[in-house]
């Protein structure tokens, strides 16, 4: 039966057919990801500082939380001047200019925020800005928050104005009294569009500034923030083709090894095969696992190493035996003593007659070895031996485990990295299992 009519009548089962889906479109997430996301972006916004991720909130759910509640959640918010209902006006008034904006902010949540912050940027030479903060609330009333001359840089934490705070909202956390109503001390937010004026002079030609609104929410992204106000997204996305990546070269460099040298071992036979089948007998009561901790945890715990020292302690794996035993009936067959007689190389006869027969049983193993290596790898990252440099679905879990992600309710930083691990299994699982079926002529039988 040929190949291709073959892999039609795997895709019959229902389960490999959905597993091939998933595979398909964890591939399109790894070709995105590498396009949209280069290597070196990911590693500068998984290992920046805080002043990189100063946009999202410490340990901020998913914004889809939202979907399975009926109390709404507050989810975090960034306003830019170029963001829809911010609006600009600027007006000269002799040497000065009156520079104007006005955010809209809908708010139709029903708990508070964490934080409410705004930054910052201007270009002045030796007259600084100023600036006066104007909050207005949905029926109209008029807050003003604070007056101050701007630097280059500038942060105002609305949230940690004390004097905001003690003077005009009744003691409440500004985060919480501009929000709550007219007595400041509602359980909930009142619901609707606030606005927030920002009431700007230069004093100079070229003086310029721009705002930049955050009101950081209980949610922030589609997969939530970590403790290092980390997107998990990031790791979550490129998790993907470093999983796929390991997990293939790992079992193409040991399937494929392996069948040669198990075809080597058995067709020369003697002091060739004795010798062969010591190492892998030596290569077998080898600590897999614990060679790899030594490494990691004694010499480096670069990803690439590892999966050159996986490769290298699965050359000589058990499935040299396993393709040695049928390598041992085709060595019988008679085609193998045609080309023999019509004086076919050593070489010709390996790789061209007998390695080939064996193919249809390499396909269904290699395919479930690959979520095999997937988990070798996230298990040595939560093991505290991932490559440090990389954000990986093992990492993820692990920085979750240490920092008590579990106890403290944060469980969708557990989840997702998990329930990705387990759903490529399953894929992979499923399509090598069924193609095992078709491929395996005793399987196929039943």
């Amino acid at each position: 039966m040929h190949f291709r009519s073959r892999l039609k009548e795997v895709l019959k089962y229902p389960t490999a057919l959905a597993g091939a889906i998933i595979i398909l479109i964890l591939v399109g997430i790894s070709i995105y990801t590498v396009i949209a996301i280069p290597y070196d972006k990911a590693i500068q916004l998984w290992k920046g500082s805080e002043a990189d991720w100063y946009k999202s909130p410490k340990l901020a759910a998913p914004v889809w939380y939202n979907w399975f509640r009926s109390d709404k959640l507050p989810e975090t918010m960034d306003l830019t001047t170029s963001s829809p209902g911010v609006t600009k006006k600027v007006t000269k008034a002799g040497s000065s200019t009156l520079i104007n904006y006005t955010f809209s902010i809908p708010y139709n949540f029903d708990s508070y925020s964490d934080d409410f912050a705004i930054y910052f940027n201007s270009t002045f030479k030796a007259k600084a800005p100023f600036v006066g903060l104007v909050w207005i609330t949905p029926d109209g009333t008029k807050i003003r928050l604070s007056n101050f001359a701007l630097k280059d840089k500038m942060t105002y934490r609305v949230s940690q104005d004390a004097a905001l705070s003690n003077t005009k909202l009744n003691g409440a956390v500004a985060n919480i009294g501009l929000f709550a109503g007219p007595t400041f001390d509602s359980p909930t937010p009142i619901k609707g569009t606030y606005q927030l004026q920002i009431e700007g002079t230069t004093f100079e030609p070229d003086s310029e500034y721009t705002p930049e609104v955050i009101l950081y929410g209980k949610l922030a992204g589609w997969a939530g923030t970590d403790n290092l106000r980390r997107d998990i997204g990031i790791a979550l996305l490129w998790g993907t083709p470093i999983a796929l990546l390991f997990g293939l070269l790992a079992a193409v460099g040991t399937s494929l090894t392996q069948l040669i040298i198990a075809g080597i071992s058995t067709w020369f036979g003697g002091w060739v095969d004795t010798i062969i089948q010591r190492i892998v007998e030596v290569n077998l009561v080898l600590p897999f696992l614990p060679i790899l901790i030594m490494i990691g945890t004694f010499y480096s715990r670069s990803l690439f190493l590892i999966l050159g020292v996986v490769i290298l302690l699965g050359i000589f794996g058990a499935g040299i035996k396993t393709y040695r035993a049928v390598f041992l009936q085709v060595k019988e067959s008679p085609y193998i003593e045609a080309s023999r007689a019509y004086g076919a190389s050593s070489g010709r006869i390996i790789f061209t007659y007998m390695i080939p027969r064996l193919i249809p049983l390499l396909i269904p193993q290699f395919i479930t070895l690959i979520p095999s290596y997937v988990f070798l790898e996230a298990s040595l990252a939560v093991l505290g031996l991932g490559d440090p440099t990389l954000p990986t679905w093992g990492k993820l879990i692990d920085d979750s485990y240490v920092s008590g992600a579990l106890f403290q309710g944060w469980y969708y930083w557990v989840l997702e990295p998990s329930v990705l691990l387990m759903v490529t299994g399953l894929a992979f699982a499923a399509v090598g299992y069924a193609m095992d079926r078709i491929f395996n002529p005793r399987l196929r039988e039943q």
